[in-house]
């Protein structure tokens, strides 16, 4: 029995030392120098390589930003869930907002320029958070207002 707690004892503490040593380097990934801190952060002239690299990296540019309209598409569409009620010719805003958010992503499918896609992929997030705090302000509203009845009465 001395025996096993013994080896439980010795490997327990082996394995503290390896998490150790992992938490140590995960703990210290960060810059050394301020000059280290600066070459990270700071914004670098581009340089040129040949075409073969410059495909490439535009190739997993434009992966990254498919990946990212692909999330916000799902995004708008997870957000329209909320606009049930029907706009002036009885058609719901939800189904209105889908199609629009189709029509602008289909419009944009076949844009090439990183800058422009990543602008459009950022103004989008905002319209989609924005029209989810303004919903959440009317809820609000219209939940005090209907509180406010309940009181009265």
């Amino acid at each position: 029995m001395e025996k096993w707690r013994n080896f439980a004892v010795s490997l327990n503490s082996n394995i503290f030392r390896s998490n150790a040593v992992i938490h140590g380097k995960l703990l210290h990934n960060g810059p050394d120098t301020v000059e280290e801190l600066l070459e990270r952060h700071v914004v670098k002239k581009e340089k040129s390589y040949n075409s073969d690299e410059d495909e490439i990296s535009a190739d997993q540019c434009l992966t990254s930003t498919r990946r990212e309209a692909l999330s916000l598409y799902r995004d708008v569409i997870r957000a329209t869930r909320f606009f049930s009620w029907p706009n002036d010719r009885g058609v719901l805003w939800r189904d209105i907002l889908r199609e629009n958010a189709r029509k602008e992503f289909e419009t944009a499918r076949f844009e090439k320029d990183y800058k422009i896609i990543t602008r459009l992929l950022i103004g989008g997030r905002d319209s989609v958070q924005t029209a989810l705090d303004k919903l959440v302000e009317k809820h609000k509203q219209q939940m005090a207002q209907g509180h406010a009845g309940v009181d009265r009465r």
